[in-house]
């Protein structure tokens, strides 16, 4: 099972306890992408890009077939996989992702917190613009990774508050945005730019059983982007947590896994 990190993120973003993965028998795997943690940068990458490097640590682990799970920024990345690897990809879940920006007939701004408004909307105006502006923040976090969450903390629904304030979770997303930022932020410069433009595959396309989890209360991916994907995409089953919101999904990952490996339960 690959697990495709947020945006920003990194390999050693939250994942399930080891015991969890034992008792399920998955081997699970992670990894940076491209501008990321270890990562080299792939200039002007697209969304659909992520399924050749999946493709390529497969074919390397001697792995035929495979399910993906995506968690926020790795939500659209995750739908790449299935949508060109069907031959591969047996399940596909993304967790509090996000739609195309062309999504016909999305408010896709809609309900979504003023920080990620502002990111996105510089993210249209081009690359270079977008580098400039995102610099002097990642350069803070680089120093002090917990000044990201302390500059969303105002936005945060209160489900997400209290999920930031658990120690464990807390140190888990602050070395994951260390590691993510070690070097650049050209990781997170190209995921934005990446999710702006032409994903470069076709929901259509996407054929295995594909679950989109979400928490009602999220306003970083609004809950209107998993409710526009779930009618483009064939066979996808919807599941809504009215109480849950964006950080919802670190808690919700171990009860989807038994549906990735092929039971027919899911949060």
């Amino acid at each position: 099972m690959f697990l495709l990190h947020g945006t920003p993120g990194s390999r050693i973003g939250p994942c399930p306890r080891g015991s969890v993965l034992y008792r399920l028998g998955v081997r699970l795997i992670t990894f940076d992408r491209p501008g990321y943690g270890r990562s080299d940068r792939l200039v002007g990458r697209t969304v659909a890009a992520a399924a050749a490097d999946v493709e390529a640590i497969a074919d390397a682990l001697g792995l035929d077939r495979f399910s993906v799970v995506g968690r926020s920024g790795g939500g659209p990345h995750a739908l790449a996989c299935a949508a060109l690897l069907p031959g591969r990809v047996t399940r596909v879940a993304v967790l509090v992702g996000l739609a195309p920006r062309a999504a016909e007939g999305l408010d896709w701004f809609g309900g979504m917190t003023p920080s990620n408004v502002k990111e996105y909307t510089v993210a249209l105006a081009g690359r270079s613009r977008f580098a400039d502006w995102l610099a002097p923040a990642a350069r803070e976090i680089r120093t002090d990774p917990a000044s990201l969450i302390a500059g969303l903390y105002a936005e945060l629904p209160e489900d997400d508050r209290r999920m930031v304030a658990n120690p464990g979770v807390r140190a888990m997303l602050l070395e994951n945005y260390a590691e993510a930022l070690r070097h650049s932020e050209d990781g997170w410069i190209d995921d934005a730019i990446a999710f702006c433009s032409p994903w470069g595959f076709e929901l259509e396309r996407i054929t295995v059983p594909t679950l989109l989890w979400h928490g009602e209360k999220d306003r970083f991916s609004p809950i209107g982007h998993s409710r526009w994907l779930a009618t483009r995409i064939p066979t996808a089953t919807m599941k809504v947590e009215p109480d849950a919101a964006h950080f919802g999904a670190l808690a919700v990952l171990p009860d989807v896994l038994p549906w990735l490996v092929g039971g027919e339960q899911a949060a």
